[in-house]
């Protein structure tokens, strides 16, 4: 039976345990406040609390006048606010003259909110988010009462500790573990890490340099906590997750913490500052400390060295439980809160770097987090949500018992009697019987997510012995023909050259130079990888593919890591591999996105337009605004992640020709209108906005982006440049930015344009977006780089060439503002409708086309240039601006689309070409695009084998022959 959804907390009614029956009953007759305060003190709850708990007891029973203020001041039945706690521990301790009197204070003070705290809790009068908030709460307020009072007893006697500067300096005193997390269980040590600003000595007559003041201001709040008295403590206080643990300083200076966690910090303190939140002293340097830690915490990239890590972490955690035979530990045994917690941050660590949303604390925030994020199915989420409030509210009611840190769960019949009754539960049996049921929920998760990686599994077929030997191979234990009859049994059709590629990187710079760590990592990838690659279509040729993958991740051993935690991911990038050579180099550039072979389905169903503008927006969200480097390497991940999917998608053949370029497509534009949307916030936070005065009423100015060529066409390909046009709708009056430093609005629009061709094609470690050619502007690379509206349009209507007036056929908007678009549409359309004489026309485009194919063409009857060649994508193209250059006058259904299939469709439906014509050449150009699209992703340029294509091409030029009657290329080409 499970009994967590409907118990909340012990149930009043339940009857006392007849093992604890007479012990409780003798107890509460001896407390005679209680009877005086009758009927007030509920019975049952009085019953329950105090035979739960011998602490409760002994304060009711030993300090009656406490015990009745703390009955008659209502704070039983109540929850406290927010901050209330902090601010009663100030009114308690008040101002003592002395340590003495502070120390007592904050012990007695403490004694009467454990035993609230406890009643609430055991009562089932507060849930356990309000026992561990309040739990928390205490500790932070004794910490601040108490650091305030022996700051200020220090600073009399020494001085105010002062940087360089003369500012003064404060103690940042960092909570670790669940203190940090706001999560502190009922009896428990407080972890705590002592940190200041800056270097620098006190200001008092009698100087002390910061590192020693602050020393003594360490140890001196840790005595006031930690020391017992006939009064009791207040907190066991733990320094030991400290810079260099027990042999370093108790209190370090900013800048040399870190120094440590770059230099020296190891995976288990990362792990340990996931928590790490400031619980006293200097809040404002406290958070620029966390800041300033957050890289060593949380990395750029996907860190799956954390689950080794922390499975070695638990290892050992489990070695020591079963040295000890505390296997019933409820913080550290199977399926203990350990094993929840572990749950939880590997994925911070895993992630956070990339989703600050996951640098939560609090472990119940970071699990639902991961289910809504679906790192983790929603019914694994709500059992270990259920299973961590079922052990929490277990250790406390172990811990509630006598006030002792204690995990264990007792073997006297009587105590378990107890913990069952303050669990809720009217039998040991019953209770014991849901416990295992939460342990085995949480050790089955646990050990599904943590699970080791298998270099290989015995499944029957041979392959468990293999694998082993293939560990042997790559060790060096197999040489020769043993080595070689291996590899050709598991699918090597070139056994010694593989053994040969092994070698070379096994005896390579990389490897021989790498950290102890990386090369443990290599040696557990490298046999998964050759077990992997033996099952390919061609092991050979992917082998061939991946080692240089290998050897550019080698050092960085994360991803070797992710390969060898993650068997789908390691799959899917030999399949990838084996496909397409391009992929395979684009992840060796980019090695960042291993992450993407993680959930095939998503790598194989790239989003749509408005996905991609979800996704970007989430990857942008998790930078601070105004951070432009990171802006940059954001939209650089993201451009190569969506690249890689639709190649994926594409060369798996999951994808359609057109569905590719639209891809394509959408990514550059949505990337455009972020780069113009970064850039120009970036430009009106020091100009403000670019404002013009038209007819008497004052406008801000828009811009916008032109796509040309295959970005305007909708047909871009893998590694496509940009063709693009700037323009802005300044004009009139008073053409300046409204900023406290005003520009002229000519000189703000240029450097608007600059900013996204930088934004685009700056080089940094993450590459580059696009290359971008912006020659296609009015009078080309001397004219203005954006161009005004009516600029533009004078000159396409004046002073532009027919090639221009090409390329306008292709031209549409793609990013900016939309009343430009609108603008520039009814531009374009009123140029593209000009009346033109179509003999000049003709002969412009066919001097055109002579130039481009002598520039650029083949001249080998063996070979074909499927872009460049008579016969090609160029003809297709000049067929088509023709057409609509001559026709649109008469037509104005010619100038609606830019890409050459809809535009075919438009020439079909208007008689200005045959329906057949129409079919074969949106047939042959689809098939030309393909093919170009296949080469890219082999790796290859566009020329192929000429004869293949024989008849596509002579149907292409019988039609430009028809269409424009001078195949001067072609004749070129034929002598």
């Amino acid at each position: 039976m499970t009994r967590f959804d409907s118990v909340p907390g012990p149930i009043l009614d339940l009857p006392t345990p007849d093992l604890l029956a007479s012990d409780v009953t003798r107890l509460i007759q001896g407390m005679a406040w209680v009877r005086e305060e009758s009927p007030s003190v509920p019975p049952e709850a009085l019953r329950l609390a105090c035979g739960c708990s011998t602490f409760v007891a002994d304060f009711f029973g030993r300090e009656p006048e406490a015990a009745r203020s703390l009955w008659r001041s209502g704070e039983l039945d109540r929850q406290c606010v927010q901050g209330e706690i902090e601010r009663r521990v100030r009114a308690w301790v008040g101002e003592p003259a002395t340590q003495e009197e502070l120390m007592t204070a904050l012990r007695r003070l403490r004694r009467r909110e454990m035993v609230r705290i406890a009643w609430r809790d055991l009562t089932g009068t507060a849930g356990l988010a309000e026992t561990l908030d309040d739990l928390s709460a205490l500790a932070r307020g004794c910490l601040g009462a108490a650091l305030d009072w022996c700051h200020e007893a220090l600073c009399e006697r020494y001085g105010v500790p002062r940087d360089a500067a003369g500012e003064a300096q404060g103690l940042v005193v960092l909570g670790m573990g669940k203190l940090g997390g706001r999560e502190l269980n009922f009896s428990s040590d407080i972890d705590l890490i002592f940190a200041y600003p800056e270097v620098g000595e006190t200001d008092g007559g009698k100087s002390l340099d910061n590192s020693e003041f602050f020393l003594r201001l360490g140890r001196r709040l840790i005595k006031v906590l930690n020391e017992t008295t006939v009064d009791g403590f207040v907190y066991r206080v733990d320094m030991r997750l400290r810079p260099f643990g027990e042999a370093g300083a108790l209190a370090a200076a900013f800048d040399a913490m870190e120094a440590y966690y770059q230099h020296h910090g190891r995976d288990w303190e990362r792990y340990a500052l996931v928590k790490a939140d400031i619980v006293a002293g200097d809040a404002d340097a406290g958070c620029d400390l966390l800041r300033r830690l957050t890289p060593f915490v949380y990395r750029r990239y996907l860190d799956f060295g954390a689950f080794e890590s922390l499975r070695k972490m638990k290892a050992l955690i489990d070695d020591e439980m079963r040295y000890k035979g505390l296997e019933n530990n409820v913080k550290l045994g199977p399926g203990g809160i350990r094993e929840i917690e572990f749950i939880g941050q590997v994925f911070q660590l895993l992630r956070g770097g990339r989703d600050p949303a996951l640098r939560e604390r609090g472990i119940t925030t970071v699990l639902r987090r991961l289910g809504q994020r679906s790192l983790l199915p929603d019914d694994a989420v709500d059992r270990l949500l259920a299973a961590y409030e079922f052990l929490r509210r277990m250790e406390n009611r172990l811990q509630m018992v006598a006030d002792r840190q204690t995990h264990l769960v007792p073997e006297e019949p009587a105590a378990r009697a107890r913990l069952a009754w303050s669990m809720g539960y009217p039998s040991w049996g019953d209770f014991h019987t849901d416990w295992q049921h939460h342990r085995r929920n949480v050790q089955a998760q646990f050990e599904q997510i943590f699970a080791a990686p298998q270099n290989g599994s015995a499944t029957g077929d041979g392959r468990g012995d293999d694998a082993s030997r293939l560990r042997a191979l790559w060790c060096g234990g197999l040489e020769g023909g043993e080595a070689q009859n291996l590899l050709s049994r598991i699918g090597f059709a070139e056994p010694e050259a593989a053994v040969n590629l092994l070698r070379q990187l096994r005896e390579s710079q990389v490897y021989r130079v790498s950290s102890e760590i990386a090369r443990q990592r290599l040696d557990g990838l490298v046999p998964l990888l050759l077990e992997a690659t033996g099952r390919a279509v061609r092991p050979d040729r992917v082998l061939k593919r991946l080692v240089p993958l290998i050897e550019g991740i080698a050092r960085r051993s994360v991803y070797v890591a992710l390969l060898v935690e993650n068997p789908v991911a390691l799959s899917q990038l030999v399949t990838l591999s084996d496909a397409s050579p391009w992929i395979s180099e684009y992840l060796s550039r980019h090695p960042i996105l291993l992450d993407e072979l993680l959930d095939p389905r998503a790598l194989y169903s790239p989003p749509d337009r408005e996905g991609l503008v979800v996704r970007l927006g989430e990857e942008l969200g998790q930078i601070d605004v105004g951070d432009r480097e990171q802006a940059l390497d954001r939209l650089r991940h993201f451009k190569h992640a969506e690249v890689l999917k639709v190649a994926a998608a594409d060369v798996m053949e999951m994808l359609p020709l057109m569905r590719v370029s639209d891809q394509l497509t959408w990514i550059a534009e949505v990337i455009l209108e972020k780069a113009v949307s970064l850039c120009r916030r970036e430009l009106e936070i020091r100009y403000g906005q670019p404002t013009c005065v038209v007819g008497g009423q004052r406008r801000v100015a828009g811009f916008a982006v032109i796509g040309y060529g295959k970005l305007g066409g909708i047909e871009l390909g893998y590694g496509s440049d940009l063709d693009i046009v700037f323009l802005h709708d300044s004009e009139g009056e008073r053409q300046l930015t409204d900023g406290d430093r005003q520009l002229d609005n000519t000189v703000y629009f240029a450097r608007l344009g600059q900013r996204v061709i930088n934004m685009l094609t700056v080089l940094t470690p993450a590459g580059v977006l696009y290359e971008v050619d912006a020659r296609l502007r009015p009078s080309g690379a001397s004219g203005m780089l954006v161009s005004g509206l009516s600029a533009f349009s004078d000159y396409q209507e004046n002073r532009a060439w027919t090639w221009e007036h090409q390329a306008l056929v292709r031209a549409r908007p793609v990013a900016g503002d939309g009343g430009i678009a609108g603008v520039f549409n009814r531009i374009r359309e009123q140029v593209l409708r000009k009346a033109r004489d179509p003999e000049g026309l003709r002969l412009d485009l066919v001097s055109m086309r002579r130039r481009m194919w002598g520039e650029h063409g083949t001249r080998d009857d063996e070979s074909f240039d499927l872009k460049r060649d008579p016969g090609g994508i160029t003809d297709i193209e000049f067929m088509v601006q023709y057409l609509v250059l001559a026709h649109a006058a008469e037509r104005a259904e010619l100038t609606q689309w830019t890409d050459n299939i809809r535009i075919l469709d438009s020439l079909s439906k208007c008689h200005l070409l045959p329906d057949r014509d129409a079919r074969d050449l949106q047939d042959i150009f689809r098939l030309y695009r393909d093919k170009v699209h296949h080469q890219s992703l082999q790796d290859r340029d566009a020329i192929v084998d000429a004869r293949p294509y024989r008849q596509e091409r002579e149907r292409v030029r019988g039609l430009w022959q028809s269409l424009i009657g001078d195949d001067g290329a072609a004749k070129e080409s034929d002598s």
